[in-house]
């Protein structure tokens, strides 16, 4: 890979990590420009995971920090969240030339759909101090942090959706939703990674500059988290999905 295209690639996850911690949605910048750079597919998704895992760190630092993770139903999920990324990493691995493939044609669209969708945050949003947590709350996280993992494992792009509908579908508050959706996420990508990298799937002369933009992005676009700025960056990722879904296309039936 030609110097000139890792640097379009650190651009890009940089620009990645800044969509992610504003609107959400980053993983479908990066994975879709890493594939359109021509990374094998099941080498595009290691190397995603591993390089947006960093972002994603600082992230679930700042929520720790600011005490908006409900810890509790972390512990009681993590374990669950592990297994199946495991699992997913492994079926990535088997499937990595056949399944994936398609499924950064036909997924990638519709996750970026689901993703503008996404209703937004409002301002002034009370914080329930008093959240209980019951037991079927807890099954209910368990057995969603598995299946929502093992898709982590495999593919990626959408997670943070998925487990904001999850806890939101049970109650949390959106602060304490996003800040527990970080540490499962978190969870799910370090055990993807840690299989890619026994596998020596992951491509890091491109990953580690990928990991550093995306920290940066993650960083800067912190600092911008206003809604104003949110359905900016949702503007643009929608033109910058849609050239690289362009030049995929191209590529998929011109090969």
């Amino acid at each position: 890979m030609s110097i000139t295209t890792i640097i379009i690639l650190t651009l890009l996850f940089g620009l990645a990590g800044f969509i992610d911690s504003i609107a959400g949605g980053g993983g479908l910048v990066s994975l879709t420009s890493l594939y359109a750079a021509g990374l094998p597919p099941i080498n595009a998704v290691s190397t995603n995971k591993f390089s947006m895992t960093f972002g994603t760190v600082f992230a679930t630092i700042n929520y720790a920090r600011e005490k908006k993770i409900i810890w509790k139903l972390c512990f009681a999920s993590i374990p669950f969240a592990l297994i199946g990324s495991s699992l997913g990493a492994q079926l990535a691995l088997r499937f990595a030339d056949t399944l994936l493939r398609y499924m950064l044609l036909i997924v990638l669209p519709v996750l970026t759909v689901l993703t503008l969708k996404k209703k937004e945050e409002k301002k002034g949003t009370l914080i329930s101090q008093s959240f209980e947590i019951t037991t079927i709350a807890y099954v209910i996280s368990a057995i969603a942090s598995f299946v929502i993992g093992l898709y982590d494992g495999f593919f990626g792009p959408g997670t943070g959706t998925f487990y904001t509908i999850l806890f939101s579908f049970m109650g949390l508050p959106l602060i304490f939703s996003a800040g527990t959706t970080k540490v499962l996420n978190l969870t799910s990508n370090i055990a993807a990674f840690v299989t890619f990298i026994i596998n020596g799937t992951i491509f890091f002369n491109v990953g580690i500059p990928c990991a550093i933009a995306s920290i940066i992005g993650n960083l800067i676009g912190s600092s911008y988290a206003i809604k104003k700025e949110g359905k900016a960056i949702k503007k643009l990722l929608i033109v910058v999905i849609a050239l690289l879904y362009i030049k995929i296309l191209a590529e998929f039936f011109l090969q």
